[in-house]
Parts: C-alpha cells; structure tokens; sequence
C-alpha cells in the first residue's frame, strides 16, 4: 500500500515553528494556519492504526439521485465536518519521541480533499465496473498524512442505480465505526424537511439472554448473583480462547482465508441490497433480533459459498455436486468484531458540536474491545438452524465481559511492552481468524447530502489483514451487503453475494413453510 511521511515535531511546545517542513502539493506543512487549541495526544487504540501492517481506512460510498455540483460539496462541508476537530487535524510525531503522537489543528484547504476524477462518460463501457474499480484502485494507497486523514471523491457518472456516487473515505485512527457513520448522517438531512436530522431506530430492550428474571421478587438477588456467576465463567472462558488465539489457535485453513501480509493488497468492494422487510419477517417470526437474522444469513452464505469453492477443489462437476455436502467436518471459522465501548455521540449531538463549533469531544475516538465470534460453517437441512445458532452464539456473548477484558489488555500491553509489540498481538487475532463482521443501524427515511438525495450508502473498510470484511448497513426498507475482499482469496465476492441472498430467501421460505409468520404482516 502507498503511504506518505508523517509529520513530525521536535518538542512539545506545537507550533508552526516547530514542525518539520514535509512537501506536499507545492505546499509544505509549516505553511498551513495553525489554529490555537490544545493538541491532543492520539489514544492507545488510535496509535495502532498507525502502523503500517494496520493501516485501515474506512470508505462509505453514497449513491446519489441526482449528479453532484463540486461547489455546493464544499460550501456546505466548511459549516458541517470542518467544524469537527478531528477532520481539521494533522497527525505528527515527536522527532525525539516516536510514540508521542497529537492531534494538531491547522486550517484546511478543500481543494486538496475533495477529489473530482475527469471522466468521459461516452468511452465506458460499463460504468458500474468504472465506479467499482475506482474504489478498488483506492485501496491501494493510504491517505497522505501530511494533511487531515479524510478525503471525499465524487464521481458524476451515470450508473445502472445511480446518477452520480461519492466515495467518503476516512482514516481509521479518526474514530470508530459507529462514530464515523453518525457524523456522516449529521452531516445529512431529510429530504421531506432539510431542517430535520436523520432518525435512526431506538433498540427495543429485549429480555435477559440468561433467562433470568430481573423483576422485583424474592429471588431477583439470587438470580442476579448466579447470572454474574455465569458472566465471570464465560469472560474467563472466552479471555483464555482469546489468548491462545494470540498465540497460536488459528482457525481452519479454507478457500476464503487470508494469506500472510495479504492486508497491504487491495481490496473489490462490492454491495448488494435486501429487504429489510424480510429480514424483520423472519425476525418476528422467529422471536429473534435483526442482527441474529444477519449473522443467521452470514452463517449460511458462507456454509453454501464454501460447499461451492471445496466441490471445485475435490475436482467435482460443481452442478451436480453444489446441494451435496462437500464441506469438511468441523470447520472453525471466526469472526474478530470490533466492540464499542465508548458511549458514542449521537447524531443531534455531533450536529448540534460542529453547528456550534464547539471542541469538545462527546464521546468521540477509538475506544473498543476485540470478541471472537465462532460462525457455524456446515450444511443444514433445514435453514432456521443457521439463525438458531446465531441467536445461541449471540446470546452466549452477551454474558460476557470479553470486550472489555480485551481492551483493558491491549491497554495494558501498550503500556508495558509498546505500540510496536500490541500492534503485533492485534494482528495476530485478525489473522488467526478467518473474517470480520458488523452490522450498523441507518436512518429510518430518506436523506440528502448537501442537497442531492441518497439512494442508499454502503460502508466498508479495508487495510484489515482478514481477506473478507461484511458489514450490513440498514436504510429506510433497505438492509446493504458491503463485502470488502481480498481477490487472491475470494475472486468472485458477487457470487458471495449471491449466496447471502440465497439464503435469505431460504429461511424466509422455511419460515412461511413452518407457519410461524402467518399471524404476522
């Protein structure tokens, strides 16, 4: 992957003075307006992503209605994410102390974020290929870090779903994924009213996973003592998996897993968009979440996409074999999902700091714990079980304080032994797993940004060492398959695709076989 120098500092008194001259543009770094605030040292967790084997980039492409004007971007970006501290910052370092890295605040010059390719529609000959490529030619370079890691790319080509697309990509060391995806959508507004901010779903407080019962009663104390007693087993179960997974549990070599120092290759990125009506469907039916329905879903689009790729290596004909089983018996393949710990600010909050102007952070940064999620890889008769032993697996993490524990220990890690060794063990989780996975809610309508409607917008990542990335994002009736791929590993991630909405269809045909949704809508 392409990088570029960081800036440095030679003491700890910042200012223009101070900082080591770096060409950029016809630019160099001491000639940028230093705005005067307080600089702030980056988090334990923001440091990692600032190692060159961890160099993640978080990327949202928004498909837009209508073909995008450049200057309206910009106009209404100095009123909303240049407000942000975060996005008007530059990464330096201490020439005499390479650990000591800050936040340092400067004035921003659009015209160097804001990337419009020349593109003559007439010589494409499938301009979704061209907006797909453009994307996978981005992930093979990293954001200059002698500016503010984020930078916007507009694309006005007419596509079969869109008229024009933006491509948002953002340095992970910036935030966390949740983070990053509300101040996007506070920068947005609904397009039935542009003084209203995007509304997103309240989750509904579900019953106890443990089946305990936390009403008022005799043995509400006892019950509560024996659900920590079975909280403390798990977490110690779960800590111990993960720290013989830093040293040497690996999961079960497949088709799909990454080869070593696969994550500077590029990444394809590719969607593909649901019913989110049929995944609330099985939801109601089953008595389950809407993430233990897309974790269900993962489970069996990747059991059917496996069972396709070990039919093609045992050197079977692939039609006659593909609804046999071709898959090995006890696969272990883990998801390594990246938990939020943080008490995030939410949308009204973020707009409300960058209306204002106002500094602070509000929940902002990198402040997560590392789970380990076993996926059941088999082939099933029947496919509600995928979505059984999601809801188990889910529920089973819940009782668990593994995300905390993990965080606490990378902390402690980077105290005692250095960026250099954490970054180490964290990429030894990755890679002894097989993918990564997320699921973040969207607004409930239909938004715009900076006045052109959005279709629908997908995020996704790479730099990450595992060769597969899925996040499902939700939006108005939509639910968006993103999956980030590593091509030496996965060559056909639309095929992927397919088989996630294969499996979709199949459990909500089980559903309606079993009769469980007839009473419902």
């Amino acid at each position: 992957m392409e990088t570029s120098p960081m800036p440095r500092f030679r003491n700890k008194s910042l200012g223009p003075s101070s900082l080591k001259p770096i060409v950029t543009k016809g630019k160099s770094i001491e000639e940028y307006d230093m705005v005067t605030v307080e600089d702030e040292p980056l988090s334990p967790t923001a440091r990692l992503f600032h190692d060159s084997r961890f160099d993640v980039h978080a990327v949202a492409v928004m498909v837009c209605k209508t073909r995008i004007e450049p200057q309206l971007v910009k106009d209404k970006l100095v009123h909303t994410l240049l407000k942000h501290p975060r996005f008007t910052s530059l990464m330096v370092v201490d020439e005499e102390n390479l650990a000591d890295m800050k936040w340092v605040q400067t004035k921003v010059d659009l015209d160097q974020h804001i990337i419009i390719p020349e593109v003559d529609e007439t010589q494409l000959e499938s301009p979704d290929k061209f907006v797909e490529d453009y994307i996978y030619s981005l992930s093979k370079t990293s954001l200059d870090k002698s500016k503010p890691l984020w930078d916007l790319h507009i694309i006005n080509v007419k596509t079969r779903d869109a008229e024009s697309k933006v491509v948002f990509r953002v340095h992970h060391s910036l935030g966390d994924g949740t983070s990053l995806i509300s101040l996007l959508l506070a920068c947005t507004r609904q397009t039935a009213d542009e003084s209203k901010l995007p509304t997103i779903p309240i989750k509904k407080r579900r019953p106890t996973p443990s089946g305990y019962s936390t009403k008022e009663g005799p043995f509400k104390f006892l019950g509560a003592f024996w659900l920590f007693i079975i909280m403390l087993f798990n977490t110690a179960v779960d800590v111990f998996m993960f720290v013989i997974t830093t040293i040497f549990l690996k999961d079960t070599k497949t088709p799909i897993s990454a080869v070593p120092d696969s994550q500077s290759n590029g990444r394809r990125i590719v969607h593909r968009i649901i019913s989110l009506d049929d995944l609330k469907f099985v939801k109601n039916a089953m008595d389950v979440t809407i993430n233990d329905v897309a974790l269900g879903l993962t489970q069996a689009g990747l059991s059917k996409y496996l069972n396709r790729r070990y039919a093609v290596i045992g050197g079977k004909d692939k039609g006659a074999t593909e609804r046999n089983n071709n898959l090995p018996i006890g696969i272990r393949l883990r998801s390594c999902l990246v938990i939020n710990l943080r008490q995030s600010a939410g949308i009204e909050d973020l707009a409300d700091m960058m209306e204002n102007g106002i500094k602070g952070k509000r929940g902002w940064g990198n402040w997560f714990g590392y789970v380990l999620l076993p996926f059941k890889i088999a082939f099933c008769d029947d496919p509600l079980n995928y979505v059984k032993e999601a809801k188990a697996t889910v529920d089973r993490k819940k009782r668990s304080f593994e995300a905390l524990f993990t965080l606490t220990m990378g902390e402690l890690v980077i105290k005692f032994f250095g960026i250099k060794v954490a970054t180490a063990v964290t990429l030894k989780v990755f890679s002894n797993s097989t993918i990564c996975f997320t699921n973040l809610v969207g607004p409930q309508e239909e938004i715009g940004f900076c006045g052109n409607p959005i279709t629908y917008f997908a995020p996704s990542a790479y730099g990450q060492p595992s060769a597969c990335m899925i996040n499902f994002q939700s939006y108005i009736d939509k639910m968006i398959i993103a999956v980030s791929v590593d091509e030496t590993a996965i060559p056909d991630p639309k095929q992927l695709l397919n088989d996630f909405e294969d499996s979709l269809n199949l459990i909500k045909d089980a559903v309606v076989k079993r009769g469980l949704g007839k009473n419902l809508k």
